[in-house]
């Protein structure tokens, strides 16, 4: 309290992310495996992109708040073969990978601390399925950085880790690393493991590690193993992103969320928070709703549950899931439909061409359904608070 004042809680941008610079991977992985280390590839013409082996993964660009239009020109232009037109290295701002330059940033934000996630290791976990050490190798590679972003963050900069749970002693670990290093959050896919559900028994382990350890699994947008047969997504192997992923953008998180709800993995594990981020937020009511009628339903039609539990299915998801959601989405009025449940959390996605660079001004400016700090502190910290274990 100042002045007599309540002292405000700190805003907590649930969703930046941070471009991994030229050489992480090399220099952050295990020396063995450093053949099978991502990298950035010039081509003759001056375009740039992600490989692994001789794998294209992703255009390496720099993106600006709003102009999705501009990247798709210049995705055209370099399908035509043609340079481009401003060098890569050369317009990459300071603060999209520096961790100090991205503190400086925040402040021009309006925002006391940012969550993290990483921006090329968006693009790169289904293809590197294919070879489980490549695919920890990397993932450890990133996460070593993590742990030197927390450091220069200054208490303010939650970068977040990117974990697998097909090996579990590979993941103990890591979450022992990431423990130590002040590593809080981890992202992982709502996907099956190796045909296994995420509530399958063998994996109750990594449930109860990260509660030990400290740190909250958090699923977001990526190219990971997909919710429906690879014979749907019809564009083919082009780099880019599907039409199918961008239109379904939620159900393998509430896909997920329901096998880890509906089959008591919440509720045997109640200090396990789940975090959903950028998979937008409008879905949520409609799915608490059928979560819970579908689930009584069943159980009066086969005379049974799945798992028995004491509370209703909607309840775990309230107790222990926090999503983020977009000023556009109107958060205000999504957490109407959910008779005011606090569960949402706030997000500009920056540097994202999606996202926006004034995040404040987006949702107070939102009409009727405008929010601020000092109206909603759940939604613009506390939610994310939880997630980081406050």
């Amino acid at each position: 309290m100042k002045n007599g004042a309540p002292a405000r809680s700190r805003i907590i941008d649930s969703d930046q992310h941070l471009f991994e610079y030229r050489g992480l991977w090399e220099e952050h992985i295990d020396p063995a495996l450093r053949d099978e280390a991502l990298r950035f590839v010039d081509d003759e013409v001056g375009n740039v992109s992600v490989r692994w082996r001789d794998l294209t993964l992703s255009s390496a660009d720099v993106q600006l708040p709003g102009e999705t239009d501009a990247i798709g020109e210049r995705r055209r232009r370099e399908r035509a073969g043609l340079p481009p037109e401003h060098r890569y290295d050369d317009t990459l701002p300071r603060d999209y990978w520096d961790p100090a330059a991205r503190v400086a940033r925040l402040d021009g934000l309006g925002l006391d601390e940012a969550v993290l996630f990483p921006n090329y290791g968006l693009v790169w976990e289904r293809t590197l399925n294919r070879s489980l050490p490549a695919l920890l190798g990397n993932m450890g590679a990133w996460n070593r950085w993590c742990a030197s972003v927390v450091s220069e963050g200054a208490g303010r900069l939650h970068p977040v880790a990117h974990l697998s749970l097909r090996d579990l002693d590979w993941l103990d670990e890591q979450l022992r690393a990431l423990e130590a290093g002040g590593v809080r959050l981890a992202m992982i896919a709502p996907a099956l493991v190796d045909g296994r559900p995420l509530s399958h028994p063998d994996l109750d382990r990594a449930w109860a590690a990260f509660v030990e350890r400290g740190v909250t699994p958090v699923f977001h947008v990526a190219d990971q193993p997909r919710p429906f047969d690879d014979a749907w997504y019809t564009d083919g192997e082009e780099r880019g992103i599907p039409v199918l992923e961008s239109v379904f953008l939620y159900m393998a998180a509430a896909l997920s969320c329901t096998d880890l709800i509906v089959n008591g993995v919440l509720a045997r594990h109640p200090d396990l928070h789940i975090g959903i981020v950028e998979l937008s937020a409008v879905w949520v009511p409609m799915y608490l709703m059928m979560l819970d009628g579908g689930s009584k339903f069943v159980e009066r039609l086969n005379g049974r549950s799945p798992f028995e539990l004491d509370l209703p299915p909607s309840e775990y998801f309230r107790r222990q899931v926090r999503v983020s959601s977009f000023a556009y989405e109107l958060p205000a009025n999504i957490t109407r439909q959910m008779n005011g449940s606090d569960i949402l959390m706030c997000c500009s996605d920056y540097p994202h061409s999606e996202g926006t660079a004034d995040p404040l001004a987006d949702y107070a400016g939102s009409g009727r359904f405008g929010i601020r700090p000092d109206m909603e502190p759940g939604f613009f910290g506390d939610n994310m608070g939880l997630l980081l274990g406050r």
